[in-house]
């Protein structure tokens, strides 16, 4: 095998996260080769990509023996049985997050693919945010000391019921833990590690809705430190996204989703503008040194790009490079996601 010949990939949805997320990036690498999608009922992929082949169900593009890489970015609650099917069909898998509805299928699609010498990956692509980045950075300066507390929110406002079934009925994977909460605990996880004690609180608040649009999970580590990750669809106004404090200082940032604007705009992943936050973005460090001198710092973020992501999937596949996103990660993840609410 060529190790450097790009991976011909499929795309089983064009909705948003195909349009936004994923094809965009494997259209502007020269790492992949953007060969089909799948596309229902519209046939929009090749208004803009004039090349790539149209499907009109998975088990087509699934069985192109063409395609190398299958990215899977349908409903929640599909994607085990994709998964499944395209390792069995001899692809290298992408997944959507949440990856699964279970930590037990976690465990059992990680193992089919071990059996079957094929790559699978979970697509946790706010790894790549700069407001995330920015939060590892100050984390990682020790400026903070010892940390005691870290609040996250993850908010929108949507009072109105969607029409997507994955998100809204009482199916596996559905709800916002799933949907939003699911980007937080890999953050946490990625910082920390696996909590040493969790709880998950959830209420209903929208009229008619049937599952909860309103979470808070609480992680608990044996060095002290606590986290608070709350995400609601009831937040009109969201406050701030990231705030930390240690025994030394303390830092706050604001959500910055300045990739998925700028995609919604059509701005390329290769522009020299994608990624860069705006001036006012900047998060706030405050600290006191050895001297007990008050320091207060205004770091810019670095640009950010989900390419990054994508370069990481190619490595891992053709030159076997560890994938960052690991497997244990995951199985955590799905473990606090998975457990009951408390009540």
């Amino acid at each position: 095998m060529d190790i450097n010949k790009p991976i011909k990939t499929g795309l089983l949805s064009y909705g948003m996260s195909g349009k936004l997320f994923h094809a965009p990036f494997v259209a502007e690498s020269d790492r992949f080769e953007f060969v089909a999608v799948v596309e229902r009922s519209k046939k929009e992929a090749q208004k803009r990509y004039p090349n790539v082949k149209s499907y009109d169900a998975v088990d087509e593009l699934i069985n192109d023996p063409q395609i190398e890489l299958v990215i899977i970015n349908t409903p929640n609650n599909t994607h085990y049985e994709f998964t499944a099917q395209a390792l069995k069909a001899g692809k290298d898998v992408l997944v959507e997050k949440p990856f699964v509805a279970t930590s037990a299928e976690a465990k059992e699609l990680f193992e089919l693919a071990r059996s079957l010498n094929r790559k699978l990956l979970v697509y946790q692509n706010r790894r790549w945010n700069s407001d995330f980045l920015s939060v590892k950075e100050a984390v990682e300066s020790g400026k903070l000391g010892n940390l005691i507390e870290m609040h996250v929110r993850f908010d929108r406002y949507r009072a109105e019921i969607g029409p997507k079934a994955f998100k809204e009925e009482p199916i596996p994977a559905s709800g916002i833990a799933y949907d939003l909460g699911s980007h937080i605990i890999d953050q946490i996880i990625l910082l920390f590690g696996k909590p040493d004690k969790t709880m998950k609180i959830g209420t209903k608040n929208r009229e008619g809705t049937q599952v909860e649009d309103y979470v808070l999970f609480i992680l608990s580590y044996k060095t002290g430190l606590q986290v608070f990750v709350t995400t609601s669809y009831l937040a009109a106004d969201p406050t701030i996204a990231y705030v930390l404090n240690g025994s030394k200082g303390s830092f706050k940032k604001d959500r910055s989703d300045v990739q998925e604007l700028q995609l919604i705009d059509g701005v390329k992943p290769t522009d020299p503008t994608y990624g860069i936050e705006p001036e006012d973005s900047k998060g706030k460090l405050t600290y006191f040194t050895d001297d007990n001198e008050k320091i207060v710092e205004y770091p810019t973020a670095d640009r950010a790009n989900f390419m990054d992501l994508f370069e990481c999937v190619y490595h891992s596949i053709r030159n076997g490079k560890a994938y960052p996103v690991k497997e244990e990660q995951i199985i955590q993840q799905l473990e606090i996601l998975e457990q009951p609410f408390w009540n």
